[in-house]
């Protein structure tokens, strides 16, 4: 399941966004026969996040009936329980929030031991020097382009400045010669992999704004034609 990671332009489902909750491992079963390799899981706490709705229990299920590599994102005031938790669950990426996280270093370290991928969140206002120490160490850096968790709220949009703090991480990256992978996350749109896919990011969380319940196949073929598109003989 780890193959995914070495492929280029990588869509990273959100569960929340595109699986019927009522109906989950069905969802996840035509996820799987859309040809995508990876799984967005989120993580909240109605606290961090003004939202909460899945539980730890249910990832736990999920991940005795799927191989889908999962990618998760944990938005919790208090993190070390969820993270606990979620390394003994066998996930394969734990990105967490720096906004909440006292020892950044500390818990890259303690997810790195044990033997999981390990990155750093950031809000839209929070700046890119709050990483800059230990980018070396992040597999990822992921980069929310709307508030965590009011992506229900009308009106809420991808902040105006986005496009400059993917750009200015990308160049950070590069100039320091590392593998660490750009994922965006929030209301991330087939304009927006256009605009991003070719150079600037490894890693899209897609969620309804490009893919509806019910059409999954149908939305991720037209994914799938884009990436074609945008990465042409460059496939891997």
């Amino acid at each position: 399941m780890n193959e995914i990671w070495n492929t280029s332009l990588i869509y990273t489902p959100s569960l929340i966004s595109c699986c019927d909750l009522c109906n989950l491992e069905q969802s996840v079963r035509e996820i799987e026969q859309s040809g995508i390799g990876m799984l967005h899981v989120d993580i909240l706490d109605g606290h961090f996040s003004p939202s909460m709705p899945l539980g730890l229990d249910t990832v736990r299920q999920l991940r005795g009936r799927t191989d889908l590599f999962f990618d998760c994102h944990v938005m919790v005031t208090e993190q070390d329980y969820f993270i606990n938790e979620l390394l003994d669950i066998g996930v394969e990426q734990i990105v967490f929030h720096a906004e909440s996280e006292p020892h950044i270093d500390g818990m890259l370290n303690r997810i790195h031991a044990a033997g999981v991928k390990a990155g750093v969140a950031l809000k839209p206002a929070t700046p890119l020097s709050t990483v800059e120490y230990v980018l070396d160490k992040c597999d990822t850096v992921l980069l929310m382009l709307i508030n965590p968790g009011y992506a229900f709220v009308k009106g809420e949009k991808q902040v105006d400045y986005g496009a400059r703090k993917i750009r200015e991480l990308r160049k950070m990256i590069r100039e320091r010669g590392l593998a660490t992978k750009i994922e965006i996350d929030g209301r991330v749109s087939a304009e927006n992999v256009r605009d991003y896919g070719k150079e600037d990011v490894d890693l899209f969380v897609v969620g309804s704004t490009c893919v509806r319940k019910g059409h999954l196949k149908e939305d991720f073929d037209k994914l799938h034609q884009l990436r074609s598109e945008i990465l042409g003989g460059n496939q891997k």
